[in-house]
């Protein structure tokens, strides 16, 4: 059972994906530049001087799925939007219910992160980091409480959107999104 169960670690012999064409490459590096660079400057010219936040780390990777995997399921508007803003709102609940026992909050707004994306059909990755970051985030994101769900979660990811729907689609080869619901 042991020597079963250790023998599933070792993969089942597949080879890893093949590299994806230059144009692919390029298409994914421009929709994330511009996409991180529009939220980043939303950030810095609108929102910091007024205390608020716009950009978080896991926008890097919602990046890495809405313009370099854009027909994977988890890359989807639904995936995005729903997985980052629920899994907001399950952090800021978790650091507010148990946020003197940090491992503890850490730990479950994770957890119930992935179980509400996965019941409502939104399972984004990076909606897991936009939990956690909820939890051991600064003072400026415990300050904006639920606010953070709204700014920057699901705004930050709807300025994502809206520069993978104009990207992608530049691209006479690449399809965003295959569904929106």
């Amino acid at each position: 059972m042991v020597k079963r169960y250790v023998k599933k670690m070792k993969g089942q012999g597949h080879r890893s994906a093949p590299r994806p064409p230059m144009k692919e490459v390029f298409w994914s590096w421009f929709g994330s530049f511009l996409g991180i660079a529009a939220v980043a400057l939303l950030h810095w010219k609108w929102a910091e001087p007024s205390d608020l936040i716009l950009i978080i780390a896991s926008f890097g990777a919602s990046a890495v799925l809405i313009y370099g995997a854009i027909e994977a399921p988890l890359a989807q508007p639904r995936n995005l939007l729903g997985g980052h803003f629920l899994s907001a709102l399950v952090g800021v609940a978790c650091y507010q219910w148990m946020g003197s026992a940090m491992v503890l909050a850490a730990a479950l707004s994770v957890s119930l992160a992935i179980a509400v994306m996965q019941l409502t059909k939104t399972l984004h990755p990076p909606g897991g980091a936009t939990a956690l970051i909820a939890v051991i985030g600064t003072d400026s994101v415990h300050n904006l409480g639920y606010l953070y769900a709204l700014v920057p979660a699901l705004s930050g990811a709807m300025v994502m959107l809206v520069v993978a729907l104009l990207v992608n689609n530049l691209a006479p080869h690449r399809h965003y999104p295959k569904y929106w619901l």
